[in-house]
């Protein structure tokens, strides 16, 4: 399997707050496809199939791979806690590279942390606080934006721009090469720090009807230095989109 990661935890942020604009009390059933651009040597760009099962109440949401619970929400604000599964990870089985595949796994893992956003008419400004709760990597994650949602009778657009903030636990554990690492693969070894990246996404929706709705997410990440400098990477940036659609009941 590939490593989205941080991008995709981010991602499915962005497409939870997207849907925050249906009735509270609905339930959305549908099929969606999640696919990356990653940054690693020798893999393939692939697409996964992932089921949509949504919820949305006054108090609790839930959309695929993530959870929340309101801890204050009113009609500028929405804060909650949050729990989301990344099942993506790095399996040395799955590359092309002879060097590549004498690296030690890396597993996706459950993500819990935090989630504000606040909603103008000049834009909304999201933030997530995240840390891994498995203790896989011992990692944590942030991510900051800002949104401009342009929305008709059945469509939507919602641009905007922000930046990723991964810890120096969260880098090493995904692109980090430790010293064993090293003398198998003959790959140098390397220590990643913290690192910030900026990033470029575009939220769609269009409603058929009612109840049958098409959604897009996709995200353009330019990678930080400390992660381009690992010797497991061989691109300046990475893409994730998820793309699919759904029906409210």
């Amino acid at each position: 399997m590939k490593t989205p990661n941080l991008k995709t935890l981010s991602i499915v942020g962005a497409a939870v707050l997207f849907s925050h604009a249906a009735v509270a009390g609905t339930w959305s059933l549908g099929a969606s496809a999640l696919g990356d651009v990653n940054p690693y040597r020798g893999y393939d760009n692939k697409v996964y199939p992932v089921p949509v099962i949504s919820y949305e109440s006054d108090d609790f949401y839930f959309k695929s791979l993530t959870a929340g619970y309101y801890l204050w929400k009113d009609d500028h604000n929405k804060f909650s806690a949050t729990a989301s599964y990344i099942p993506f990870g790095y399996d040395p089985d799955d590359s092309d590279d002879h060097q590549m595949k004498q690296l030690n796994k890396r597993r996706g893992t459950l993500m819990g942390g935090l989630a504000y956003s606040h909603i103008e008419d000049w834009g909304t400004l999201r933030a997530t606080f995240n840390g891994d709760v498995l203790n896989n990597s011992n990692g944590l994650v942030a991510d900051a934006a800002y949104l401009y949602p342009i929305r008709e009778d059945n469509w939507a657009l919602v641009p905007g721009f922000g930046v990723m903030w991964s810890s120096s636990n969260q880098n090493d554990y995904y692109y980090g090469v430790s010293k064993g690492e090293s003398r198998r693969s003959g790959l140098s070894s390397y220590t990643a720090d913290d690192s910030f990246s900026p990033y470029a996404e575009l939220s769609a929706r269009y409603n058929f009807t009612k109840e049958w709705q098409a959604f897009f997410t996709g995200r353009y990440i330019r990678l930080a230095d400390e992660v381009k400098d690992s010797p497991m990477v061989d691109k300046s940036y990475s893409a994730v989109v998820w793309t699919g659609v759904t029906y409210t009941f």
